[in-house]
């Protein structure tokens, strides 16, 4: 029979931590009135209203009008914070964005950031 060599080493207890660690939810460090509205994603409401706005406008607006360039839209955005109110939310406005987008400037200007947007051409908008 053959020799079986090993390389490397095995340390159980560290693959058992990862996996623990990989399966605990981070603590979600929002305000009770940011969690309360972070429901309202979950809604059947909210839903279609994202499907009709994906459906109108399919490419990521942002892309489009900075930067000239087609880019498929995943997510919707609410241009402009609602912070809560209800009508805001379910009634926009709303802009169609692909994912890099509304995790960079999208997330900025939730936070009250003032983002100076640039057109293709290089000039501010």
């Amino acid at each position: 029979m053959g020799a079986v060599v090993v390389v490397g080493s095995f340390n159980r207890n560290s693959a058992v931590s990862a996996k623990k660690s990989a399966s605990v939810p981070k603590p979600d460090n929002r305000s009770a009135d940011a969690i309360a509205y972070r429901r309202l994603y979950g809604t059947a409401r909210w839903r279609a209203i994202r499907e009709h706005q994906l459906a109108v406008n399919p490419l990521c607006e942002w892309c489009l009008q900075e930067r000239e360039d087609v880019t498929v839209a995943t997510e919707v955005h609410h241009d402009g914070p609602h912070r809560g109110d209800i009508t805001r939310f379910f009634e926009g406005p709303f802009v169609s964005t692909c994912k890099p987008c509304h995790a960079s400037r999208g997330q900025l200007e939730d936070n009250g950031k003032n983002v100076v947007r640039y057109g293709a051409d290089g000039w501010p908008i």
